[in-house]
């Protein structure tokens, strides 16, 4: 059986795809999330951009001023980046997002490389 998580992975994507294609690299991360978000409306997806993320300590959920950049359809993270390469530090911040919202898929895409497939790194917590 197909997981929503698996469909969706591909549709993200295909959407990242278009806006790398249209834009190319060198622009800031918000450039980026924000034409990515266009294409996620444009394809009638829901989205939720910078969504706050508590930190739960001792019971207690606290307003630490993390954010996700972006949450697709309510199942998959997305940390955008527009960085010379993706470092370990940047694996570790999304697989931790994902702890901390009980999420199971993340996306790490990078957009500031030549290809795009290049730039894209699935991270998974308990799938």
């Amino acid at each position: 059986m197909i997981k929503k998580e698996d469909i969706f992975s591909k549709e993200i994507v295909g959407a990242a795809i278009e806006v790398h294609r249209n834009l190319g690299p060198g622009l800031l991360e918000s450039a980026y999330e924000e034409c990515l978000c266009r294409e996620f409306a444009i394809r009638r997806f829901a989205f939720e951009r910078q969504k706050p993320l508590p930190v739960s300590y001792k019971g207690i959920k606290l307003d630490c001023g993390y954010r996700l950049d972006v949450v697709f359809e309510g199942l998959i993270i997305l940390e955008l980046k527009a960085v010379g390469r993706i470092e370990p530090i940047h694996e570790a911040q999304l697989l931790t997002y994902l702890k901390l919202s009980d999420l199971k898929l993340g996306l790490l895409i990078n957009f500031n490389v030549p290809i795009l497939k290049n730039g894209i790194k699935r991270i998974v917590n308990n799938l």
